[in-house]
This record gives C-alpha cells, structure tokens and sequence, in this order.
C-alpha cells in the first residue's frame, strides 16, 4: 500500500508499505547504510544493514544518487531516532530516475544558494521543504479566499486579460500583436467588474493574473502578479474595506489551523489580525512621514521612506484613507462637499501595500469628466461608459496582491519567493 511519509504510524509497525520520493540524503557507515526519502509531506529513514538485506538492494541504495527518484518497499518499525520515530527496513528499492551530478544547488540546503540561482534552477528550489511549505500555504490561502467570498455572497467570475484599453491609463502596458489590432495585456479586471455591476450579478471575485510593465527592480514589484478582486454593488467603500478586513483575518485563522505543519517548517507562528484595522486618513499620513523627517507634498503619493516612517507608529494592519484624488484612478469617487479627496484606501501591513480599493464613480457624466481630467479619450472607454447609461447601481471594490499577501504573512524578504516562476524586469525564465 502506498503511503506518504507523514503517514506512516502506528498501526504501521510491522507491515509492508510502499513509499515514493526522492533521496535527500545517503550515510555510509560501511555495514550499515542510512538513506533519508523525502517526499512532499516529511521524511522518513530507509535502514539497510548489510547483513540483513538483499545485497543488490544494499549496493543499489549505496551508490544511489542524491535527488534520484525511487520506490521503496519495506517494513516499517518503530526507532525514536529516526526522522517521525519511524524506519522502513527495504524489500525492494528501485530507481525510477538517477539524477545527474553534481547539482546545481543543493536541496538539503547545507551549502546556501543566493535567490538568483535559486530561481534559474526553481524546479530543485521548489523540493526544498521550507520552499514548498510556502506553496502549500499558498494554496491554504486561496482556498480560504475562496470560502469566505462564497459564504458572503460573491459570485466568482473569469474576465479577459487580452484588452483593447488600459485599465488605468498610462503607459504601463505590455502591447501584444494580435492579428491586426493593437491589444495589452491587462493591468486589472477592474472595468470589466464594474460592467458586471451594470449587469446586476451585484457580488462578483476574481482570483487571477494582472501585469504591470513598470520598470522596478525591487523586493516587492512583479510584473506579473496573481490579484484578489471584488467588487459589490449597493455598497461603500466602508462596506468594502469591512469585507476586506474579515478576509484577511479569515485566512490568518484558516491558515494557522490548516497548516500548522507547514507553519512550523518554517519556524513561524502567526498572529490573527484583530478586526477593525485602524483608518489613518492620507492628512494623518503626510503629518506623520513629516514629522519623521520626509516631506510629501500634498496630492503625491507616499514614497517608501514615508511609509516606513509610517509603519513604526502602526501596528500590524491597517488603512490609509481619504486620499487625494488625483492620486487615484479615475473611477474613485469624490466626496462631494470635497471632490479633491476621494472615497479610496489602502490596505498596508507594516510599509507593505497589500490592497488598494474605491467606491467607484456610478454617475455617467461625472465618469466621463473625470476620464477627461485625467488626460484621457472617452472614446477609448467605449463599452466601458455605455454601462453607466442603463442603470449602473453605486459599487465599491478592490484589488488585493496574493504575493503581497503572503509576503508579509510570512516575513518573506523579497516577493520572488512568494511565486513559484517570478516574472520581473530582468526575467522571463524558467
């Protein structure tokens, strides 16, 4: 019967299994030889003392190579020394795969390798365990999005990421050949979310890939990146921000639960976010980066100096609020005794930005000037302002990066590391 190593108990003392993996690790000790089998759940200790096993199976397992894929048979018995308390003496050891020597890094991690090498050979990084306990949490996490937008009522939808228009505007986009129009891939789904609100689905999510051609080169920009959308109708950006707030509590507490094992691969406990964040309004913010030495002129946005001088005076999660409007999209919408600020906020952890979102601007002739303000066509937006003709209700939405995300809930240093095959200014590959 075949089983992964975390399985194997108990009630397995005696008894025949089946394991499949990877060799992590051989000790000669002459007679008696130690093979470490790793596979996605732990590992186990294959014992094969020479006297007491087939001799091929003892040469076989000798000379194999670290990396090589097996299958082993054997019997499991109890040995507090061995990794999980447990040790499987072979029947059977058959190489499916011998791997190549030497490696280009080392999955045992005894000799480090800088993050660059890392992710030119990702496919070795990735068997590390503490490597994939950060995917298998990962996958916690979306899984966690995913209950906690059903069970509020969202509806999960796919849009286009071949568009014809820029989502934002600017020139942040990557231009694609397709056929004889000029396309972009897009930088968000937010025109086609808000459609959607004109098409009475009300609470729509997406999970999905965006792409940014900015031209950063720092440990938090990708140039494509998977972000976590909403948008609701009837709603405020209050309204928004309470959802986005629970969900990120939702999932530091799914998290936690679920991967307890994964947590402690990686030496970390994690802290539920009490809810509500604290609101800090943009005046507060500006007030704040001033009074630590970093001036930002009214209507910019905050500079990184700013945010960290920020952070050390908040703690753990909170919103940035109120900011000017014209440091947002075109499609926040003011207040109306003051239309310079607009109903917008960020979600940050620390200096990280996690999450940006807006009650969106549901007025046609107001959309429209505001796309002019800002420099823009209207006519670029054709089947995006023909929505906001037919009964386009009052929404609110945001964006909120799962890389970010994970970054900073678990104290990742660069991005890269939060992305199984990171695309960044300099990297296309593998």
């Amino acid at each position: 019967m075949r089983k992964y190593t975390s399985e194997i108990g108990e009630e397995d003392v005696g008894k025949e299994v089946t394991l499949y993996g990877w060799i992590h690790e051989v000790r000669d000790h002459g007679g008696l030889v130690f093979v470490i089998l790793r596979d996605r759940e732990g590992f186990i200790q294959i014992t094969l003392p020479k006297k007491k096993v087939d001799r091929e199976i003892f040469n076989r397992a000798k000379k194999v190579r670290r990396e090589s894929v097996v299958m082993v048979k054997g019997i499991v018995k109890a040995e507090p020394k061995a990794p999980g308390g447990y040790e499987v003496i072979p029947t059977a050891f058959d190489v499916l795969n011998e791997a190549d020597a030497p490696l280009p890094l080392d999955v045992a991690e005894k000799v480090p390798a800088e993050l660059d090498t890392r992710l030119d050979h990702r496919y070795l990084d990735l068997r590390k365990p503490k490597i994939q306990a950060i995917f298998r949490i990962r996958h916690c996490m979306l899984q966690s999005v995913r209950r906690f937008l059903c069970e509020e009522g969202f509806i999960e939808v796919n849009t286009p990421k071949i568009v014809s228009t820029a989502t934002e505007g600017g020139t942040e986009l990557f231009p694609i050949s397709y056929f004889e129009k000029e396309a972009f891939l897009n930088q968000s789904p937010q025109l086609y979310k808000q459609v959607l609100m004109g098409a009475g689905l009300e609470k729509v999510f997406e999970i999905g890939p965006i792409f940014r051609a900015e031209e950063h080169n720092t440990v938090r920009h990708l140039n494509e990146a998977i972000s976590i959308d909403i948008e609701a109708s009837f709603m405020d950006h209050e309204g928004v921000m309470d959802v986005l707030e629970r969900l990120v509590a939702r999932i530091y507490e799914d998290v936690s639960v679920e991967c307890e094992k994964f947590l402690s691969w990686l030496d970390i406990k994690l802290d539920v976010p009490e809810v509500p964040f604290e609101r800090l309004k943009y005046d507060e913010a500006i007030e704040i980066a001033h009074e630590g030495g970093e001036d930002i002129p009214w209507g910019e946005d905050l500079s990184t100096a700013a945010l960290k001088i920020i952070a050390e005076h908040m703690d753990s999660h909170y919103f940035i609020v109120d900011w000017p409007t014209e440091s947002k999209p075109f499609y926040a919408m003011p207040y109306d005794d003051k239309p310079e600020v607009c109903k917008s906020f960020d979600l940050m952890h620390g200096w990280l930005e996690l999450a940006s979102g807006a009650q969106r601007i549901h007025l046609y002739d107001l959309l429209v000037k505001r796309i002019e303000e800002c420099g823009m066509s209207p006519e670029s937006f054709g089947f995006y302002l023909e929505a906001f003709r037919y009964g386009m209700p009052p929404h609110a939405g945001w964006g909120l990066g799962a890389e970010r995300l994970l970054m900073s809930m678990l104290g990742l240093k660069n991005i890269r590391e939060a992305i199984m095959f990171p695309r960044d200014r300099h990297r296309l590959v593998p």
